[in-house]
């Protein structure tokens, strides 16, 4: 009892920690709009290198020492970041050209179920039962949120690399956070998305391309920069670092919520009874998943200073001295 009553405290802001990333994910979607008719490749590339460089900043003033990534730990960032970055918004761009907005986002609504199971599977666990229907709960909730739309083959293959790459944002970082923590892991994701959305950029956009961003493309960018990759990722990876992969993908459920509640806030309608279901259905998938017992975690230098379970998967650790999204 002593020592549940010890953990559940940092267990209940790392919760707070993940829906609050999740809230600034998809309240951006009516910012990333203003960004439709600007040059994708620069303009991300910019977002990232901002954000990269604000985290370095805010990392010094907050006595963090960021370490530099060393063997295969490079692989590991940069799979986070060629896929979960830089692929990740190529196929909401691409995809929504086959598709409608909603079977994108429905995508994105299957990673929790993903996460569940197999997260545990690559940390040599089975699946736990209530972790998986709680995850099954919050997506069929998200997807109510998002509602239906169309789409054809290639819509399709586009909405299943956004559902492989939103699982990939995770589970790529898990092996990397626990000498890296939270603060690690998202200036060195952030600094390689910017520096191949970059090469990207000049050589399909060309060098001038940046003199196209015009003053609301920058304010937008520097929205996307600030709250939804520098605030975002760090809140992100310190829900999974505390939680698990399996238990903080039940938070990226909050994010269509977010988006819904955004669009009333700026002047769309009330959102009709099948939203209302929806996030009935999150909660209840929240309230269920939350409360299942703790899968293994992230021995992480952000303040968790509990062993790290038997059977986590990626590189042994070592003393270091440490939407569109």
């Amino acid at each position: 009892m002593r020592n549940r009553a010890r953990t559940a405290p940092p267990a209940r802001t790392a919760l707070g920690a993940g829906a609050l990333g999740m809230t600034c994910v998809g309240g951006s979607v009516a910012v990333s709009g203003v960004l439709a008719d600007a040059p994708l490749f620069t303009a991300q590339a910019v977002r990232y290198a901002v954000a990269c460089l604000l985290l370095l900043l805010l990392a010094r003033l907050t006595g963090r020492r960021i370490e530099v990534p060393r063997g295969t730990e490079w692989c590991w960032l940069l799979g986070v970041a060629a896929t979960g970055l830089v692929l990740f918004n190529v196929a909401l761009i691409r995809g929504s050209a086959h598709a409608e907005p909603a079977v994108l986002g429905v995508a994105v609504a299957c990673a929790p179920v993903v996460l569940a199971v197999v997260g545990p599977l690559l940390d040599g666990t089975r699946p736990a039962r209530p972790a998986v229907g709680a995850a099954a709960v919050v997506t069929a909730g998200a997807m109510l949120v998002q509602g239906g739309g169309r789409s054809d083959l290639a819509g399709v293959g586009w909405a299943a690399v956004v559902l492989l790459c939103e699982v990939g944002f995770t589970l790529l970082a898990v092996p990397v956070l626990r000498r890296h923590g939270p603060w690690g892991v998202s200036v060195h994701t952030c600094g390689l998305a910017g520096a191949l959305l970059a090469v990207l950029g000049l050589v399909t956009e060309g060098p001038a391309a940046v003199s196209a961003l015009r003053a609301p493309h920058l304010l937008a960018v520097a929205y996307l920069a600030v709250v939804v990759t520098a605030v975002a990722f760090v809140l992100w990876y310190s829900a999974v670092g505390r939680l698990g992969s399996a238990r903080a993908g039940l938070l990226t459920g909050v994010a269509p919520i977010a988006a819904a509640a955004a669009g009333v806030l700026l002047g769309s309608p009330v959102p009709g009874p099948g939203v209302w279901a929806g996030t009935a259905l999150v909660a209840v998938g929240l309230g269920v998943g939350v409360g299942a017992a703790p899968g293994p975690r992230v021995n992480t230098r952000a303040g968790d200073h509990e062993d790290r379970p038997e059977g986590a998967w990626g590189p042994p650790s070592r003393s270091g001295g440490n939407g569109v999204r």
